[in-house]
């Protein structure tokens, strides 16, 4: 992960001040009483609790966070299902803003960088209660340091995991469990519902897939990522190499076996130039970059051959809802999308 590339917790002590200390020379954290004793980001006699994070280490968070950061898109889609609107989060994946399909729900939330590059001033000038965020940060020991000094980190589930169990992980954190379970059983009777409908439209005999058009290239997302459970979860079909879950975010194809992305309709989206480690590189994540994404496509030898483009069953999306990850908004957004694309 990049963001180890950012400061030094030598120079990190001076920008935090009383906040960062030596590692292990600190009083040790305590809620033994069922309040903070020692908990950096919470003031002795904050009511807390106890809960298991994704790595099953006991983490301990304020009873009712009040100032919580997002450090991925997860949590804070999580975050927003629930009620909870973070006072800073990151830009989204290969994104020079907050996700996109969030925009319009994240005024007033500050940010703190990107995925891959935190701002440790940033978020420690927020006095964060809580910070939220995937396990693969742990992976950096110095930037779990860091962290750590500056509030309580949950780590609330790793990349290609089911998105219904690292939602109710950030629901545990947030204190809202009750609260998750209606998200999810709402979502569940809506994804049913849109289900039989396609059902009954014929739908169940077609294949779908779902292509992340990126620097002239091509990159299929699987089943791993929320896009294809959405699509797993209204019954639609992969072909039967794209039925499969794949390392990282999603896999790419060589423009040599540009057959492999094909399917009777394909969901086709982009980053725009951007990526994770180069977030300004230009273009957009929305449906004009889409299309301009689809022009470039166009241009490449065989890509006019495809069934899914003769049949004009190219179906252009917003990359940061369908070629990225998030939980119950973007799950949401993504059958919506659907539902009103092919009924």
């Amino acid at each position: 992960m990049s963001a180890r590339r950012l400061p030094l917790l030598a120079v990190l002590v001076a920008l935090l001040g009383a906040l960062l200390v030596a590692c292990g020379s600190g009083p040790k954290a305590d809620a033994s009483d069922g309040t903070a004793k020692n908990v950096p980001g919470l003031a002795d006699g904050t009511p807390v609790r106890v809960v298991k994070n994704v790595k099953d280490e006991d983490v301990i968070v304020p009873a009712d966070p009040q100032r919580v950061v997002t450090l991925a898109e997860v949590p804070l889609d999580g975050a927003l299902s629930l009620g909870v609107k973070p006072v800073g989060s990151v830009n989204g994946r290969g994104q020079s803003g907050f996700p996109n399909y969030l925009v319009d729900q994240t005024e007033g939330i500050e940010t703190v960088g990107s995925v891959a590059q935190f701002n440790y001033e940033a978020i420690a000038n927020l006095k964060p209660d809580l910070i939220l965020t995937y396990a693969t940060v742990a992976n950096n020991p110095e930037v779990v340091e860091i962290l750590g000094q500056i509030a309580p980190v949950y780590y609330a589930g790793y990349a290609g995991a089911e998105w219904k169990t690292t939602f109710r992980h950030i629901a545990d954190a947030l204190n809202k469990k009750a609260e998750a379970e209606e998200v999810l059983a709402d979502f569940d009777s809506y994804a049913a519902e849109v289900k039989a409908k396609l059902d009954d439209a014929g739908y169940a005999d077609k294949t779908f897939s779902i292509v992340r058009w990126q620097g002239s290239n091509a990159s299929l997302i699987l089943n791993e990522l929320p896009p294809g459970m959405a699509l797993k979860a209204l019954g639609l079909a992969r072909p039967p190499n794209q039925d499969k879950e794949g390392r990282g975010h999603s896999e790419p194809v060589s423009l040599e076996n540009l057959e492999e992305i094909d399917a009777d309709y394909m969901f086709f989206g982009t980053l725009g130039g951007s990526s994770v480690d180069n977030p300004n590189a230009g273009g957009t994540a929305d449906i004009a970059g889409a299309e301009k994404a689809l022009e470039e496509a166009e241009g490449v030898p065989g890509f006019t051959q495809l069934t899914a483009y003769k049949n004009d069953g190219v179906i252009l999306v917003d990359g940061s809802l369908w070629t990225s990850t998030g939980g119950p908004i973007l799950m949401r957004g993504i059958v919506e999308f659907i539902e009103a694309e092919l009924l």
